[in-house]
């Protein structure tokens, strides 16, 4: 017998947040699948951050309904907070304290018991290769051991949803890969993550889905290949094993032609049907491609075409 789906992880319908006269967010819908990730990507000051504060019981919204594992976030609050994980931009480890304290006071605050917690502790620090730091004070660890020591403490409760909010600013690019795999192996484990980045590489990377913000509102959702198909400028690339398959083809598609490198570039959003089109088109004029590829804008041509300017990230690429 088939399984029914998974209800969502997160329902969100008409979410509301301003302080003062700021409007941080507006009308703000959000439908998160279980078991996947979902990024919330945009610049500074998009309301991502706010967004978390709001699901995961920090801040209250101004209106809106929001439902989180089944648990209704305004009527019990307590419920949500003890499915959920949050991981913050900015590592929320006591330099003061070794890796295996820092681990063990989250097993006491999440009323563990202490065989439990140091059983929990033993089991993270191996997950996430710090057993050889595990007695060192956490001030002596690299950026990227601090970001790793700091899920895993948001992890000590076992929570089925995760938030992670900028969780690789700083990090240099290797360690920034590593967060990433952990991440996979966490969903790859059943849990569900959101994630609230500036960085296009890794919503592209990670993310089942993306919900583009900029100023509070949400001027996109999809997969990272959806929204770039809804990008002027995708187009497939042909080449032909010589000049009259070329020419015919250039007769029978239109589009740009290269007579040096034997291609032909056809505008085209690259998806499915599209690719199928031309290859019938080619064969009804009996005229065979040697390659195929397609080419389609990338996620920065996307936040350029929806928000007007370019990502953080494309900034940060430009001034290195």
């Amino acid at each position: 017998m088939t399984q029914p789906p998974a209800p969502p992880a997160i329902t969100a319908t008409g979410l509301r947040k301003s302080f003062g006269d700021h409007v941080v967010l507006d009308d703000i819908d959000l439908e998160v699948p279980s078991g996947t990730i979902f990024s919330l990507l945009g610049p500074n000051g998009a309301g991502k951050t706010t967004i978390v504060k709001i699901l995961s019981t920090l801040i209250g919204a101004d209106s809106g309904h929001v439902r989180i594992l089944g648990h209704d976030l305004d009527a019990d609050p307590d419920a949500v907070r003890a499915a959920i994980g949050v991981t913050g931009q900015y590592a929320a480890v006591d330099g003061l304290l070794t890796g295996e304290e820092n681990l063990m006071l989250m097993g006491n605050l999440h009323r563990l018991g202490r065989r439990r917690a140091r059983r929990r502790t033993a089991e993270l620090l191996e997950r996430f290769d710090l057993g050889d730091a595990a007695r060192k004070p956490a001030s002596t660890y690299s950026g990227g051991m601090r970001r790793r020591l700091d899920l895993a403490m948001t992890l000590v409760g076992d929570p089925r949803l995760i938030f992670l909010d900028e969780p690789t600013t700083g990090l240099d690019p290797r360690s920034r890969r590593d967060m990433w795999d952990l991440v996979r192996d966490l969903v790859a484990g059943g849990v569900t993550v959101v994630l609230t980045t500036q960085y296009l590489e890794e919503a592209d990377q990670l993310a089942d889905r993306i919900a583009v913000l900029d100023h509070g509102s949400i001027v996109a959702q999809g997969t990272a290949n959806e929204l770039k198909r809804r990008i002027p400028g995708g187009h497939i690339r042909l080449r032909f094993a010589g000049t009259d398959a070329l020419e015919a083809a250039a007769r029978v598609l239109g589009g740009s032609r290269d007579d040096d490198a034997l291609t032909l570039q056809v505008p085209g959003d690259g998806g499915i049907d599209a690719v199928r089109t031309i290859l019938d088109r080619l064969d009804n004029e009996a005229v065979k491609a040697e390659e195929l590829s397609v080419h389609t804008p990338d996620l920065d041509d996307v936040f350029l075409h929806l928000t007007g300017h370019s990502s953080t990230d494309n900034d940060e690429r430009k001034a290195a």
